[in-house]
């Protein structure tokens, strides 16, 4: 029974992730939602900002510390750990959804593209980003990075694996094209407005320390990824210069984005 229970758990998890995924999409794009990231202001700027910051910062440091190899050692002294990822999928997606709920915009225009072309553009970067995520989750087995795949094994009754190294289709050129993906996700903004920059600089910060911490603990855990680090560049590809095969680094980090 307990194990059919975490499949359960697992599969629920999982659906809420993907629901808040979709809404995220909505949210930064200011498409099919209630509420987005550039809906009508309701407080004075600087309260917004403070709140805005608070939620930022609560998405970060859930995100990121539960993430961390220590913290998923003490951790599965509590949950068992055929659900620890879907649990900490669940606890991220509930930060998310705290953030939509609570996000206050805050109104003003940085940059407006009002080119046709322009803004076709832009918008086609945008979807791109938000596609390159969801195809990169999969190069990286995309149900092993949700947890479905260890609640999937619970059940039937088999020993969990951890994934081998690979290096697919854009992990040869860019170290994080997860983290590329985010990027054009939160920047290609036709129209750039005060709350939307706060987002995109905040949770660029974001990635920028995340994949310091990820990276410490990846060379840590396995030699081979020293080496790729050195040949494979971070975010910017070099396509130029062709890089030598090599194992890249597991999932479990690049998951934890």
């Amino acid at each position: 029974m307990k194990r059919i229970i975490a499949f359960g758990y697992g599969v629920a998890a999982y659906a809420v992730f993907f629901v808040t995924f979709l809404y995220a999409a909505g949210f930064v794009g200011n498409l099919f939602v209630p509420k987005s990231i550039d809906s009508a202001p309701t407080r004075p700027i600087g309260q917004a900002l403070l709140i805005n910051l608070l939620l930022l910062g609560l998405f970060a440091f859930q995100h990121s510390v539960m993430a961390r190899p220590a913290f998923k050692a003490w951790w599965t002294r509590i949950v068992p750990k055929p659900v620890e990822r879907s649990t900490y999928v669940l606890f991220s997606s509930l930060a998310l959804i705290l953030m939509f709920w609570q996000w206050e915009p805050m109104g003003g225009v940085i940059w407006n593209v009002e080119d046709p072309a322009g803004r076709a553009i832009l918008h086609g970067l945008f979807a791109f980003g938000w596609l390159l995520v969801l195809v990169t989750t999969f190069l990286i087995n995309h149900f092993d990075l949700f947890g479905l795949r260890q609640v999937t094994l619970y059940l039937l009754g088999r020993e969990y694996t951890p994934l081998q190294f690979k290096t697919p289709g854009p992990y040869k050129h860019v170290r994080h094209p997860l983290y590329v993906g985010w990027l054009f996700a939160f920047w290609a903004a036709p129209t750039m407005t005060v709350a939307h920059l706060v987002f995109a600089l905040a949770t660029t910060a974001y990635i920028l320390i995340a994949i310091q911490l990820e990276e410490r603990d990846l060379v840590a855990a396995h030699g081979e990824y020293a080496g790729y680090r050195r040949r494979v560049p971070m975010l910017i590809p070099r396509f130029m210069k062709k890089s030598a095969p090599i194992a890249a680094a597991s999932p479990s980090e690049e998951r934890a984005a």
